[in-house]
C-alpha cells in the first residue's frame, strides 16, 4: 500500500524519530528547535512510553539497529553525566567505557546496533547493547559534499562508506537468529539506516547506478539494503506475518551549502511539493510510506488518507488489542484500519508540523495555515522561531494559508482573502499547543 498523505512530525530527524517512538509531537519536549549532537543528553524523558517497551509488555523481542540521533547518557572519567547544557560536537570527556546511562538499552529494546547520531556528527563509533564495541581515538578530518561529514573522534574499523552495509548485515543477522531461536514469539525491528542522509557515500557497486550523482546512488544502495531485509524475512518463513513499512524521517534535502541536485541532475526529490528538508512548507515533512502485510494489505493497493509517523504507538497499541495507558501516545492516531482497506470516521483530521526553527504549520482537511511568513528551514534565511501567541495578525505577510487540494505547490497563499478559515485553524493550532 502506498499512502500519498503521509508526514512526519517534523522537518528534521531527531524530532522527527521522537514522534516515531513516543507518538508525541517533539515540540512537547525539551527540543523546540533543531537537532542533537552526537554527545547530546537523551531527549525521551524516562518515564516516557515508547513503542518498544510497549510492544515489549505485549510479549514482543524489540530491536533497533541504526543511526540513534535522540541522545545518550554519555558518562564522563569521573563517573558523572555529560552536563545536559552541553551542545556541539567537542567531545566533552566522555569515559568509552562506560556504558551510558541512557539510550536505545534503556528505552524499551531488548537488543541495540547504533551510531550515536548522524554518520556526520562524531562520535563516529558503534555501540551495541549500550556498549561502545572500539573507543574513538584517532581524529578524522572534516569531509565536503557529497561526502560531507565533520571533524571528530572515529573509531577503529569505522568506515562511513560501509556503514550502511554494516547495519544491513546486522538488521539480516537479526532476522534469521529470530527465526531460530524464538520463531513463535513477534518481533519488531526498528531499522533507521544512516542513508540516504548525507555523507552520500555509495559504495563501488552503485557508483553510476543512477542519473543523480552520488546522492543518486546513494539512494540505490539504500534502496538494495531495504531489499537484502525483505528477501530475509523471505528466507526464514516471516513474509506472511509480518508488517514491513519503509518511510523516512523528513523530506529530501535538495540543495544548499553548494549543491542543487535539481539544477545539477534535473531531479525534483520531493516532487511538486514546495521546499525541502527542515522547512515546513510539504517539501519538508511529505514523505514517502509503503506498507506490506500479505493477506491483510490489499495487494497494490493506494490509500490518500492522512497519516503521520507519529502514529505508528497508537497502530501498535490497536494491533496488539492492549490500551495505551493514560498519558502516553498524546499525538498518536491508529491506522491499523486503513491498512485493512478501511476508512473509519474516527481516523487522523488534523496534523501539526514543525520546521527546523520551530516554526509550526497545521494541516486540516484540504486546508494548511503556516505560523510563519516563510518556511522556517533551509529554503529561507529566516532563523527566527515561530512566536505563536493567543493574538491574531491579519496580515498575509505574518502568516500563509493554502488549500492543498487545489495548490499542492503552496504557491497562493490565501490567508488575506480567507481570514475565518485562517483564524479557525489558528485557534486550533493553539489549542492542541496548550495541551501539556
Amino acid at each position: 500500500m502506498v499512502f500519498t498523505d503521509a508526514h512526519s512530525n517534523s522537518a528534521v530527524c531527531t524530532p522527527t524519530r521522537y514522534g516515531v517512538l513516543t507518538g508525541r509531537y517533539c515540540w512537547r519536549s525539551r527540543l523546540k528547535q533543531g537537532v542533537l549532537f552526537g554527545y547530546s543528553r537523551e531527549l525521551i524523558e524516562h518515564d516516557r512510553l515508547t513503542v518498544p517497551a510497549f510492544l515489549r509488555s505485549s510479549g514482543y523481542r524489540t530491536a533497533c539497529i541504526g543511526k540513534w540521533h535522540l541522545g545518550l547518557g554519555w558518562r564522563m572519567k569521573d563517573g558523572g553525566l555529560v552536563p545536559p547544557e552541553h551542545v556541539g560536537l567537542s567531545d566533552p570527556g566522555v569515559d568509552y567505557s562506560r556504558t551510558p546511562a541512557y539510550g536505545p538499552h534503556t528505552a524499551g529494546f531488548d537488543y541495540s546496533f547504533i551510531l550515536p547520531s548522524s554518520l556526520d556528527m562524531p562520535p563516529y563509533c558503534y555501540l551495541e547493547n549500550g556498549h561502545v564495541l572500539d573507543a574513538p581515538g584517532d581524529v578524522c578530518a572534516a569531509s565536503a559534499r557529497p561526502a560531507f561529514w565533520r571533524e571528530g573522534a572515529i573509531a577503529p574499523g569505522v568506515e562511513h562508506e560501509t556503514s550502511l552495509l554494516e547495519f544491513t548485515r546486522r538488521a539480516e543477522t537479526f532476522i534469521a537468529d529470530h527465526a531460530r531461536e524464538a520463531p513463535e514469539t513477534p518481533f519488531f525491528l526498528y531499522w533507521a539506516p544512516p542513508s540516504p542522509h548525507t555523507p552520500h557515500v555509495p559504495r563501488p557497486p552503485f557508483r553510476g547506478k543512477s542519473a543523480c550523482g552520488a546522492y543518486g546512488d546513494y539512494v540505490a544502495e539504500h534502496d538494495w539494503s531495504i531489499a537484502q531485509l525483505l528477501k530475509a524475512l523471505d528466507r526464514n518463513g516471516l513474509r506472511e506475518n509480518t508488517l514491513v513499512i519503509v518511510t523516512s524521517d523528513n523530506g529530501a534535502h535538495m540543495r544548499g551549502n553548494g549543491f542543487d541536485i535539481e539544477r545539477e541532475y534535473g531531479h525534483r526529490s520531493n516532487h511538486i511539493y514546495r521546499g525541502q528538508k527542515a522547512d515546513v512548507w510539504d517539501g519538508g515533512h511529505r514523505v514517502p510510506f509503503l506498507a506490506r502485510w500479505p493477506g491483510i494489505i490489499p495487494t497494490g493497493s493506494r490509500c490518500s488518507e492522512l497519516v503521520c509517523l507519529t502514529d505508528l504507538l497508537a497502530t501498535c497499541a490497536e494491533l496488539t488489542g492492549h490500551e495505551l495507558p493514560e498519558g502516553s501516545g498524546e499525538d498518536s492516531i491508529s491506522f491499523l484500519p486503513l491498512l485493512k482497506g478501511e476508512k473509519p470516521p474516527g481516523g487522523r483530521k488534523s496534523l501539526v508540523h514543525s520546521s527546523f526553527y520551530g516554526h509550526k504549520s497545521i494541516r486540516h482537511g484540504d486546508w494548511k495555515l503556516i505560523d510563519s511568513p516563510d518556511g522556517g528551514g533551509f529554503s529561507t534565511a529566516s532563523k527566527t522561531v515561530s512566536k505563536t501567541a493567543s493574538k491574531t495578525v491579519d496580515s498575509s505577510g505574518d502568516r500563509q494559508l493554502y488549500h492543498m487540494k487545489s495548490d499542492p505547490s503552496e504557491t497562493r497563499n490565501l490567508y488575506a482573502s480567507e481570514p475565518k478559515c485562517g483564524r479557525e485553524l489558528l485557534d486550533q493550532l493553539l489549542k492542541i499547543q496548550s495541551r501539556p
